[in-house]
């Protein structure tokens, strides 16, 4: 058991990015236990969507395993939200005032694999250490359900301070939201945009989503009534885009950095993920052939001024892994490891992003 005096003086040489002082001094460090099982460290941020605070966990994370050693068992880092006594009725509760970053995931058309992305980059993040969410917000082909092997999953509902919660599926240390499990799997969902576009409010506002550092959504395919619903909702931290080599699909992913880019929505790209870039037969795992072109991707983003945030070759194990609610992200083949560097590109981008560019404000659409 390490004694809390020497845990509190390695937290004073964690330095708060946007601050620049450490954590101990801005008052940001709350409770700290240390049992026979592990430490746990309470985190008091001063605002409540702090968009460093998964960096922040991060650094105090490598701070004391490299100190420690082998005696940094980490139980647990909390974050608790700030409360001013006697503001509480002042204002409304902030929607997903507890998620440090939102990040949408967007393809300009069909079929390039986005909710592959979305899915397997969630799982990534989750193996990385990080408190991770996905919203699956392609209500018209909610597949993220299949994905995590849970199409029979049906939301709990409580009642919490005259409000209805909807308690995510927590699986592969993701919350998930989908479509998926308030609907048949062999319905076809039939709704016009303003229904589509409450409903994934409803998601939105009312899922208990709780503390997360990351919390994905899959966009529907192209540029819809759901991409505007989201924006005017919350203030999404940034986007990626995903896209396959092939001209038709690098033409659309065009589409949506501009989309997300236009002066009225205004969030920035984080970056751009080629999916498919390469088919590897299983019998001969280091032959590639590029089926769909070479460096498509690659060649729009240095075109766009977007990071490449990585690719994705086209393997047997991703397709059944994804049928078989086992994301190859669990794992470390190598597409898994190709998701988990990927992963790690994002939060470098992220955090990049929050050190350089103001938080982006949700859309206001004026009449």
């Amino acid at each position: 058991m390490v004694a809390k005096e020497r845990i509190e003086a390695i937290l004073r040489n964690v330095i708060h990015p946007d601050r620049g002082i450490d954590i101990v001094s801005m008052g940001m460090v709350g409770a700290i236990e240390s049992e026979n099982d592990g430490i746990t460290i309470s985190l008091v941020p001063e605002k409540s969507n702090d968009p460093f605070i998964s960096s922040v966990r991060s650094t105090i994370v490598k701070a004391l395993k490299e100190t420690l050693g082998n005696d940094a068992v980490i139980k647990e880092i909390k974050v608790i939200p700030k409360v001013t006594v006697g503001k509480h009725h002042e204002k409304q509760r902030e929607i997903l005032q507890g998620v440090s970053n939102i990040i949408a995931v967007s393809s300009g058309k069909g079929g390039v694999g986005k909710t592959t992305v979305a899915v397997n980059l969630s799982i990534a993040l989750a193996r990385k250490g990080y408190s991770v969410g996905l919203l699956d917000a392609d209500v018209f082909g909610p597949s993220v359900p299949i994905m995590f092997e849970e199409v029979d999953y049906r939301p709990e509902v409580i009642r919490e301070n005259n409000t209805d919660l909807i308690i995510p599926l927590v699986k592969h240390g993701v919350k998930v939201l989908s479509t998926g499990f308030f609907v048949d799997p062999a319905d076809a969902v039939i709704w016009r945009g303003p229904m589509a576009s409450n409903f994934l409010k409803q998601l939105i506002t009312q899922g208990d989503w709780g503390t997360l550092d990351f919390l994905l959504v899959d966009l529907p395919p192209g540029t819809s009534d759901i991409h505007l619903t989201l924006v005017q909702e919350v203030p999404v931290t940034g986007a990626v885009v995903v896209t396959t080599p092939q001209e038709v699909a690098l033409a659309d992913a065009i589409k949506g950095i501009a989309m997300f880019r236009s002066e009225k929505i205004n969030v920035p790209v984080l970056g751009l993920i080629e999916n498919m870039s390469w088919f590897t037969p299983a019998e001969l795992p280091e032959n590639k052939y590029y089926i769909f072109g070479k460096n498509g991707g690659r060649k729009l983003a240095e075109q766009m001024n977007v990071p490449l945030l990585g690719e994705i070759p086209l393997v047997q194990g991703i397709c059944e892994g994804s049928d078989l609610g086992q994301p190859v992200a669990l794992n470390d083949s190598m597409s898994g490891l190709a998701f988990l560097n990927i992963a790690d590109e994002l939060v470098r981008q992220a955090e990049r992003r929050n050190r350089e560019q103001s938080p982006t404000r949700k859309l206001e659409i004026t009449k």
